[in-house]
């Protein structure tokens, strides 16, 4: 679920893992008491009643062992970083809303679906929308439903106000010195979005901060993917870029028939590219390669979506499931706005859910059948679902663990609202799952030359034929089966 603090992360799920497992060995002992070894002289009523109550009691203890495993590791630290749910239209819906200046109400940024978005923005002028632009820049480019290319030029402006304002507060001296200090912090981060010719489609800057951002023409691809990243992720780890190599950011301009193809690629060399793709920027980057060196003469993009607030590290935010049911809303309403969006891809796209990312994406699953072809969970530790079917949604399920994700040693259970349910990769769910061939951890799923990158593409483009699935519950199996067959 998180990127940094990978090694500490796998002593606590390793620590959580053991008590389960001694859970699991101790239980038959408990049972094997001399109350409960009375032979022909307990009645089947009451060993009825027992066989129930242990099992309230193992359910129990697995609840247990996920909150230890989770919690009590941290010790306190949880509830500190407890995060809030950033909701709702950003700063200036109040103005939006005053603002009577075309002579029509303008659209509410908090109610109105991005459908009726779409048909407001198809009644202005270009001069109109522009002005809208300029005089709510934060509102504009955030409302789910407006012009693609509209929502770009809005967030660029809003990017700079607002380094603007956080450069001004770093040399306010009525600030303390690390207040400054986080000023010049966020300014940064704002000029870097701002950087190159960069295609942020939202900009939230409360709280943390929020970003989606495209690789790749948007409004000229037949083949898109949104990627839903999982914990730790804000403006702060997202918004420096990887840097290009060469070889790769010419294969994607050549996709698009332009120079640069609108889209930034992983550093060159194996291993600076493996660690690139563990980054949101990077998986975007990374697969939108993968487009182009699959098919190369096809238009693709991939969007980065960072649209809700993130758990930070692995206290009670990442064991429940509080700020995913904030988040599922906001997924739903963005690739809604896609689909409605004047410049947006006709297709519906593939949407790839990492970590905690399956969480939302599984909680919005019967809300975006319609709006996405294929839904990808990938490391995830539940959707807090039963199985493909309790997700309600009319698109194609995949998933995809490697044996060597850390993620695998969480108990899949949901229980006193602890825990995200039955593992999506498990036997009994019903998703077509994916080989993850050298796959190195729950940060690997991205890296180039992995099955499971290959995969990724292949289902974005619709190649099914090609797509290769896991062998019984062996995921990284050389042996893989075709997914043909699952789809007939």
């Amino acid at each position: 679920m998180v990127q940094r603090g990978q090694h500490d992360e796998r002593k606590r799920y390793a620590r959580g893992a053991g008590l389960l497992a001694e859970t699991a060995e101790t239980r038959p002992a408990a049972a094997a008491s001399p109350s409960a070894t009375a032979g022909s002289s307990v009645t089947p009523r009451a060993r009825r009643g027992r066989r129930r109550r242990a099992g309230r009691g193992r359910r129990t203890l697995v609840a247990l062992a996920l909150a230890v495993t989770t919690v009590t590791g941290t010790a306190g630290w949880a509830v500190a970083h407890e995060q809030p749910a950033i909701t709702g239209p950003p700063p200036g819906a109040a103005a939006w809303r005053a603002d009577d200046s075309l002579g029509r109400p303008l659209p509410d940024p908090a109610t109105a679906s991005p459908t009726a978005v779409a048909r407001f923005f198809a009644g202005l002028t270009t001069a109109e929308q522009h002005t809208l632009a300029q005089r709510h820049p934060l509102i504009t480019g955030n409302l789910d439903g407006a012009p693609i290319t509209l929502r770009y030029e809005a967030n660029e402006r809003a990017l700079a106000v607002e380094r603007d304002r956080e450069l001004t507060r770093a040399r306010d001296d009525g600030l303390t010195s690390q207040g400054r200090d986080r000023a010049r912090d966020r300014a940064e981060r704002y000029a870097a979005l701002l950087a190159g010719d960069r295609q942020i489609l939202a900009f939230d800057p409360r709280d943390r901060g929020q970003v989606a951002e495209v690789y790749g023409d948007l409004t000229r691809a037949r083949h898109t993917a949104v990627i839903v990243p999982g914990s730790d992720i804000d403006l702060g780890s997202y918004a420096t870029p990887a840097t290009p190599s060469p070889a790769a950011t010419a294969t994607a301009g050549r996709a698009d028939g332009r120079p640069d193809g609108g889209a930034s690629t992983p550093p060159a060399g194996a291993e600076a590219a493996t660690t690139a793709a563990a980054t949101p920027i990077g998986m975007a980057t990374s697969l939108r390669t993968e487009l182009a060196r699959q098919a190369p003469h096809t238009g693709t993009a991939v969007i980065s979506w960072t649209g809700y607030s993130t758990p930070v590290g692995l206290g009670l935010d990442a064991a429940t499931g509080r700020l995913a049911r904030a988040g599922a809303p906001r997924l739903d309403r963005f690739l809604a706005g896609l689909a409605a969006a004047d410049g947006a891809p006709t297709a519906p796209p593939t949407v790839l859910c990492h970590s905690y990312g399956s969480v939302v994406c599984g909680l919005a699953a019967h809300r975006i059948g319609p709006d996405a072809s294929d839904l990808v969970v990938l490391g995830s530790p539940g959707t807090r679902a039963d199985s493909v079917a309790d997700l309600g949604t009319s698109a194609r399920v995949w998933a995809a663990k490697d044996g060597s994700d850390w993620i695998g040693k969480i108990p899949h259970v949901e229980l006193f609202g602890l825990g995200h349910g039955a593992d999506p990769a498990g036997d009994g769910f019903g998703a077509r799952r994916l080989s993850t061939a050298r796959v190195d951890g729950h940060a690997g799923y991205f890296a180039p030359n992995t099955e499971s990158l290959r995969n990724f593409a292949r289902i974005t483009l619709g190649d099914f034929g090609a797509v290769r699935c896991a062998v019984g519950s062996d995921s990284t199996a050389a042996d893989v089966r075709g997914c043909v067959s699952d789809l007939l």
